[in-house]
């Protein structure tokens, strides 16, 4: 059920932020984050599909699960003309479709899903053994000062934004479900004006 998951005032909002940020480097962000992916790919908590444009021609079927409806038909929209074939389905990261797939992609999702743990355990589950996850997250600064100023100020970013975290250590999650990181780029991003860089990573993992 994806009922819990609907923040149509709060999709409409990122849907207009997300252009700027890729204006501003996500775009980027973005196409290296696909680089080199092959094969049939699940991609979790598509949002409005912004990705689609970057899966290279060597993937031969995307699905694309997205649980907010607003966000989902902006989806849908952008897979019509992707260079892959998308399918963009209703579901969320604790109940996903499918198996055997041979990578997981996670963009800016692992900050507001209800459990990064029962989301990454989801995410083993259906890929097959030795699969990829890519992975581009905002995460908790390095930075002690910064980190307790996201501490502070994270249960009000929450119910500003849809249930995002500012303060996780996505990272060690990712660890702590078994993945292997093989590659991983930490960097400093303001997605819009006026915002400061949050902390950043963009990496490859496989499973056990």
């Amino acid at each position: 059920m994806t009922t819990d998951f609907q923040h149509p005032r709060f999709a409409q909002a990122y849907a207009r932020a997300s252009e700027l940020a890729d204006q501003r480097g996500a775009y980027e962000h973005r196409r290296r984050l696909l680089a080199g992916l092959e094969g049939r790919v699940i991609e979790v908590g598509a949002g409005n599909g912004r990705n689609f444009a970057h899966y290279p021609a060597s993937v031969t079927e995307v699905v694309a699960v997205e649980p907010d409806d607003t966000l989902r038909a902006f989806a849908a929209e952008r897979a019509r003309s992707a260079p892959v074939p998308v399918s963009v389905v209703p579901g969320h990261a604790e109940a996903l479709p499918g198996s055997s797939f041979d990578a997981a992609v996670v963009s800016l999702v692992l900050c507001s899903v209800p459990s990064q743990g029962r989301a990454l355990a989801e995410i083993v589950r259906v890929l097959r053994p030795g699969a990829q996850l890519r992975f581009y997250e905002h995460v908790r600064s390095a930075n002690p000062a910064l980190g307790l100023l996201q501490h502070l100020i994270a249960p009000a970013w929450r119910r500003l934004a849809a249930g995002c975290h500012l303060n996780r250590d996505t990272l060690a999650a990712i660890e702590r479900a078994g993945f292997e990181v093989s590659e991983v780029e930490r960097f400093g991003f303001a997605p819009q004006p006026l915002v400061p860089a949050m902390a950043h990573v963009i990496g490859r993992a496989v499973t056990p």
